[in-house]
Parts: structure tokens; sequence; C-alpha cells
């Protein structure tokens, strides 16, 4: 019975509210310093002296400069947990700016942004260049309102191609390394894209003209030569894909430059229906 009355004396029911009154105190100061540190951030993080405001864009010539304005102003919009703003110098959504120009757009090889001060962000783009254009993964019976894809020099396609009413690019058909339902994104014939273009630069230095290739899925190549207004059909020139591209290339000049195949392909050539490389060392050719 002592031991109780000791424990709940006046006097230790007095320390002990002492003790509560100063834990509330430090928790009530500690509560306020807080909210002053969180109200002076917040105050302090929407300074208009560093909040991105302007947005300068480099290096575009296709996609309008508005375009990737809009794009960057919208992803900065909002704030971070209700309080702190997108457009903070400190803040802004670099990454996300630069994922979201790369998904929509695949024109862009490379996008990058720099801070020029706490108001000015800089987006600088590399345009992918059209080089050619992949127009499907078969060859079409016509050439009307047939859709292509440009490519870039290693085959990459990156955009929808308007029409074009002559030749302006050389086009490649197959399905190599492309998702037929949705083209753009694809690299076409990764393993061979770039020798076939070693190989159109060569032949190109032969003075002929080619105006399109098929990669088909039996490996073989066909190089589809201009067609004349008399013609109902392009020649043909077939290789192998696996083939010694600069072989094929000296084969066909060769062949090319010796009678009697000289003399046919300049005087028959309206005639011609291919000419066959997928042979070492052989060239079979037909006419009419």
């Amino acid at each position: 019975m002592a031991k109780n009355r000791v424990l709940s004396s006046p006097r230790l029911d007095e320390l002990r509210r002492k003790k509560k009154r100063l834990f509330w105190r430090k928790v009530f100061v500690l509560v306020s310093l807080f909210v002053l540190v969180f109200v002076g951030l917040v105050y302090g993080f929407r300074n208009k002296k560093i909040n991105i405001d302007s947005i300068e864009v480099v290096g575009n010539k296709i996609i309008d400069t508005e375009i990737i304005k809009s794009i960057a102003t919208e992803k900065m919009m909002g704030n971070y947990l209700y309080f702190f703003p997108k457009t903070n110098f400190l803040l802004y959504p670099n990454r996300g700016i630069r994922n979201t120009l790369s998904t929509e757009y695949r024109r862009f090889k490379n996008v990058s942004i720099k801070l020029k001060n706490p108001t000015t962000i800089s987006i600088t783009v590399d345009e992918r260049e059209a080089k050619y254009t992949w127009c499907g993964g078969e060859m079409p019976n016509n050439d009307d309102n047939i859709k292509c894809y440009f490519l870039d020099k290693d085959g990459y396609i990156f955009d929808e191609a308007p029409y074009f009413s002559q030749d302006v690019y050389v086009r490649f058909y197959g399905k190599n390394g492309v998702n037929i339902d949705s083209p753009t994104g694809s690299n076409f014939a990764p393993n061979t894209f770039n020798q076939l273009t070693v190989f159109e630069d060569s032949i190109e230095k032969m003075n002929l003209r080619p105006k399109a290739f098929l990669l088909s899925e039996d490996g073989d190549v066909k190089m589809f030569l201009p067609k004349k207004e008399t013609m109902t059909a392009a020649p043909e020139v077939m290789f192998k894909a696996e083939a010694n591209f600069e072989k094929v290339a000296e084969n066909l000049q060769s062949a090319l430059t010796t009678p009697p195949l000289q003399t046919e392909f300049r005087d028959k050539y309206t005639s011609l229906l291919y000419i066959d490389l997928r042979f070492d060392n052989k060239v079979y050719y037909k006419f009419k």
C-alpha cells in the first residue's frame, strides 16, 4: 500500500504533467518549424525568377518549333506533391520531355535539353535525313496510292512519306526486320541494309539508276532498273542476300561491258526481262 501511495503522490503527478506539457511544446515547435520551412520552400520554388517561362528550339527542319514547345510546356504543367511546380529549374522533367519527343517523333535521332538560365531551357534536336523509302512487304502490281515510309541512311524507318509522283527516292520492299502493322521505329534489313546501299552506289557509278529493291523471304534480292514508257515491267537484276555485294557489282559491270550483253543491253533494253547474278561467276540474262 505504501508503494502505491509513493507512485501516485502529488509531487509525481505534477512532474508527469510538466513532462507532458514540455513534450507537446516541443511537438508544437517542431511542427511550426516544419510548416514554416515547408511554406518557405513552396514560396521559394514558386518564385518566378527560378521558374522556366521560355523555351528555345534548335536544329529542327521538318517538325514545327511550336509543336516541340507545346510538348515541353505540357510536360511541365502541374506540380509535384500538389505544391512544387514542374517549371522550377531544379525540378523540370528533362527526361520526360526527351522521352516524349523521341517517342512521338521517330524523326528525331537525338534530343538534348540544357538549362540556359533559371527561366530558359534550350531543346536541341537532331532530325533524321530521308535517304530512301520503304514501301511495304510485297512488291505491288502498281504504284497508285501506295503508302511509303522514310528510311535514313542506316535503314531506320522514322516517318510516313507523302506520295511522290516520280521516283524521288529509291524504294525498298520486304518484311525483313519490319513490324508490318506499325513500321515506324523498325530497322529494315538490319544485317544487309548498309551493304545494299553501298551496292546501290556502285550501280549508279555504272550509269544505271536503280529504282527499287525487293528482299524476298527466300533470301533473294531483286533490283529493279528504270522502266521505259513502252515497257510493261521494269527489268530485274537478281542476286543472293548473303552474297558478297562487291563481287556481285563487279560481275554485273563485267557482263555489261562484254559482248554480246554489252550490245544487247544498249540496243534492246526495252525488251530486257532480267539479269541473274545468283550463281558464282556466272551471269544469265533474258530478253523477250
